[in-house]
């Protein structure tokens, strides 16, 4: 391939002329207009899937921003009243915050409402690591978004993966994300699941599948069966969660069934461990991907495991 023939790599940098742009002007042409905002002036973007962790990476962005200031301004929309909504930088703003500044660096943008939607959904989506429910509702914003900016208003529907959010948006969405058109309406219909229970899914204590057949579960029955999982210490397997779905639908599901199904032995049942996210990432590095934490723990214990065998050789050496 010769220089000629390779595409061009678009970096997003400032063009010459827009160097020397007024305000005005960069607002008419929906160029960002960089200024130190006022934090108090930056209101919470409505409806923002995205969990702010006081993590240890928190603490080091904290730092951070201490010694060199921020060095990615945050994505703002400005609003009608003079203030301005947080598209992008949740993170960052908060360090600010806990670093003790009053203003932040910023790219002031003119958008509509759906265009930052879809803008906050692509930046947060560049991040390592993503839970089940940031990815759930995140999908939903964006399609209901692309759905009214292709002229398809929105109308009520009981069932949020019908047909009301569009064929050809879920496949844009599917080429996009890498996500099929089936797994994107699976995550979908997380956004159904009662604040207790979605928590389970994101802490890795209900798998995926199954807890996409409770979804359809009333709030009531919800309700019910979080009650008998806290009791029973136990999940639903996905064979559990369809009966569950079943007997729903038939109108039969109460707290006794409930607590039927879930003494029921799954098959192959042993013991599990489950640790907090945020208590192995930080002896993670951060180049090794969320989905191979588990090969990158596994590996590790190997090598703990040798150096104990070592140590023990040593001593019955001596």
């Amino acid at each position: 391939m010769t220089l000629a023939e390779r595409p061009k790599l678009d970096l997003g940098l400032t063009g010459y002329d827009e160097l020397f742009m007024t305000d005005s002007e960069r607002q008419q042409n929906k160029l960002p207009r960089i200024h130190d905002v006022p934090l108090e002036l930056i209101d919470h973007f409505p409806g923002h899937p995205f969990k702010v962790r006081m993590d240890e990476d928190m603490q080091q962005l904290v730092d951070s921003i201490k010694e060199r200031g921020v060095l990615t301004p945050i994505t703002l929309r400005e609003k009608d009243d003079g203030r301005y909504e947080l598209v992008s930088g949740h993170r960052r703003k908060k360090a600010c915050e806990l670093a003790g500044l009053t203003t932040v660096r910023a790219d002031i943008r003119n958008m509509t409402r759906d265009e930052a939607i879809i803008y906050m959904v692509e930046s947060n989506f560049q991040r390592s690591q993503i839970l089940p429910s940031e990815k759930a509702f995140s999908y939903k914003m964006r399609l209901e978004a692309m759905k009214r900016q292709a002229g398809r208003p929105s109308k009520e529907n009981s069932d949020p993966v019908g047909p009301n959010l569009g064929t050809r948006s879920n496949e844009q969405l599917s080429k996009e994300v890498g996500d099929s058109t089936s797994q994107i309406k699976r995550y979908i219909r997380l956004t159904e699941l009662i604040p207790e229970i979605l928590e389970m899914v994101d802490e890795g204590k209900i798998a995926f599948r199954p807890a996409v057949e409770i979804s359809y579960l009333t709030e009531l029955e919800q309700k019910w069966l979080h009650e008998a999982m806290e009791y029973a210490d136990a999940t639903p397997s996905l064979a559990q969660a369809i009966k569950l779905k079943a007997f729903s639908q038939d109108k039969t599901l109460g707290p006794h069934v409930i607590e039927a199904l879930l003494s029921e032995e799954k098959p192959n049942q042993r013991e599990k461990f489950s640790f907090r996210a945020d208590r192995l990432r930080r002896f993670i590095p951060e180049s090794v991907p969320f989905n191979q934490t588990e090969d990158f723990v596994c590996k590790a214990l190997e090598h703990y495991q040798q150096f104990l065998e070592r140590q023990r050789k040593d001593r019955g050496d001596r």
